[in-house]
């Protein structure tokens, strides 16, 4: 009778973790891995998280793919370099195995265009050196390693006239 009993809270416990679960993925994409740490936050067992999480991932509501894609495309677009797409796809629970396929993704021309536009707002036509640099140090933090910043800059002069 207490192991009919313990299966039965066990089961409630369970669907009230995918209840959450459903109502949480509402309102933002996650990773597998992503969803099983917002449960656990939530206070769900870590085992009914991941259940849960693996659930989710069976029926097609997480895609782990189809996220690191988003996340590729949307951090990208933003004028983000390889470096912090890179760790936002860490943060978020994607495999690491996914992520040189996603980087992949990343169009070098657009990378290059997203950052010139970043200077474009940012400089708003200033040459000088000490804007220069400062900007360059941004790009870098942006995610964009210091060649990448430094051909963007080259770029930034030649359009200005510099």
């Amino acid at each position: 009778m207490d192991n009919l009993m313990d299966d039965l809270i066990n089961a409630n416990s369970l669907a009230e973790t995918k209840k959450r679960a459903l109502r949480i993925l509402g309102n933002l994409s996650f990773s597998e891995k992503g969803m099983a740490q917002r449960l656990m936050q939530k206070g769900e067992s870590a085992e009914n998280a991941e259940e849960t999480a693996r659930w989710l991932v069976e029926l097609g509501y997480i895609n782990d793919s189809d996220y690191a894609s988003s996340i590729v495309r949307h951090y990208s677009l933003k004028g983000y370099g390889e470096k912090r797409v890179r760790d936002e796809l860490h943060k978020r629970g994607i495999p690491r195995d996914m992520w040189e396929e996603k980087l992949a993704e990343l169009d070098g021309e657009e990378l290059g265009d997203a950052a010139i536009e970043f200077l474009r707002k940012k400089l708003r036509g200033s040459v000088d050196d000490n804007d220069l640099r400062r900007a360059t140090d941004a790009l870098v933090r942006r995610g964009f390693s210091y060649s990448d910043a430094r051909s963007a800059i080259n770029a930034y002069l030649e359009e200005n006239g510099e």
